[in-house]
């Protein structure tokens, strides 16, 4: 029995060794973080505020362009990345670009600002968990209206075609987005981190943006067709809702990718100087 005992131990041994190393590892941390934080939490309330808050909001933003005729609808399809039949049942889903500021009224504005000022709140909580950090003061939520304000210019700046016909394509779109999203954490934390710190963050936000599209292609692209035919406009909802949940995850997961990015390469580069000297 006790060689028995031995022999297990022995050969148990490198998986034990193995499962410490990946403990300690960036990814193991990255890991015991992400569930620290919440993360999948984090990203319903992401969606759920985002549908509910945002997106009208940006629908009547949207509709100022009336030049090239582009609706949210529109710049809705072109995000997830689907197929030109999908995007057509998405449209069906929204209130015509030309339609939109007719139907609207002053005090709707404001409470669409209002309630979007919520979304602006709870992706600064999602920020402050990431990096570890206390709420804000209540005096700082101004920060908010000018964070939401920001986001608007940026997506009707985004989807205007006469931007997009000059800008760099892919690459001025890919570099906008990580200043958008550098300057987001920077605004949103209160400049409790420095600049330095976030930008790892904000460049794996946008790879993992990149990647969502890609994968909206090959899975909600069928989905939203399918989805349509068996449970109606009801199942292009669920399916757009599902993508914001999938947003809401590269969003905080690529602010926590960043932060253990920038802790390692300080860490690396700590003991580098440390071996030089």
């Amino acid at each position: 029995m006790p060689m028995k005992s031995s022999d297990a131990a022995e050969r148990a041994a490198p998986f034990r060794r193995l499962y410490r190393r990946m403990v300690r590892s960036p990814f193991g941390r990255g890991w015991r973080r992400g569930i620290g934080i919440e993360l999948g939490q984090q990203s319903l309330s992401f969606a759920a505020l985002g549908f509910l808050t945002l997106v009208p909001l940006l629908i009547i933003v949207s509709s100022a362009d009336q030049e090239s005729g582009r609706g949210f609808a529109q710049w809705l399809g072109e995000g997830l990345g689907i197929s030109e039949a999908s995007r057509d049942e998405v449209e069906e889903l929204f209130i015509r670009p030309g339609k939109a500021l007719k139907t609207t009224t002053a005090f709707g504005i404001a409470t669409l600002v209002v309630f979007g000022l919520t979304f602006g709140a709870a992706v600064q909580s999602g920020y402050e968990k990431v990096w570890e950090l206390p709420p804000a003061r209540w005096w700082a939520r101004w920060r908010h209206l000018v964070w939401l304000s920001v986001l608007t210019v940026y997506v009707f700046a985004s989807g205007t075609r006469l931007l997009r016909e000059h800008a760099l394509g892919a690459l001025g779109a890919s570099l906008g987005a990580i200043v958008f999203l550098w300057w987001s954490q920077h605004m949103l934390l209160g400049g409790r981190v420095r600049w330095r710190a976030l930008l790892p963050g904000a460049v794996a936000t946008v790879i993992g943006l990149l990647g969502l599209r890609v994968f909206s292609l090959l899975v909600f692209s069928p989905l939203i067709a399918s989805s349509t035919l068996t449970y109606g406009p009801f199942g292009t909802v669920l399916v757009i809702q599902s993508w914001l949940v999938g947003v809401g995850v590269v969003v905080f997961g690529g602010a926590l990718t960043g932060r253990v990015l920038h802790e390692e390469l300080t860490s690396r580069t700590a003991r580098a100087r440390k071996q030089r000297e």
